[in-house]
């Protein structure tokens, strides 16, 4: 009777734990199924997705993650897997140079004839 409290309170500690544990795991899936896209239909992640082939891989995702897969390891798994393209986020390298820097050209761009239309107009 004297430790019963003890394991009580012990109990309640460990279930709540157990919940922010699983809350966290879902999160994260459903972070990264976010930024995995679907192969069937191109225009949505496989979060929005309910095709067969996003079920499969959301399903997928929560076994990588019960298995101890970092985020990281996911994205990584599934690029070999399927190619870069499957990811929203592309890495910055060769193949990518264009994708990442275009809008920052644009926006140079459109501030340079902003600055000829509006100041240069003026005097």
């Amino acid at each position: 009777m004297k430790y019963l409290k003890y394991i009580i309170i012990l109990l309640i500690l460990s279930t709540i734990n157990l919940s922010f544990a699983d809350e966290h795991e879902t999160q994260l899936q459903n972070e990264i199924t976010k930024n995995l896209r679907c192969l069937i239909c191109q225009g949505q992640s496989i979060y929005d997705s309910d095709s067969q082939f996003a079920n499969s891989l959301k399903i997928l995702v929560e076994k990588k993650l019960s298995e101890g897969l970092s985020e990281k390891e996911i994205y990584e798994y599934f690029e070999n897997k399927y190619g870069e393209w499957i990811l929203y986020d592309p890495k910055f390298n060769k193949n990518t140079y264009f994708l990442w820097l275009l809008p920052i050209l644009m926006f140079l761009l459109g501030g340079v004839i902003l600055f000829k239309l509006f100041i240069i107009k003026k005097n």
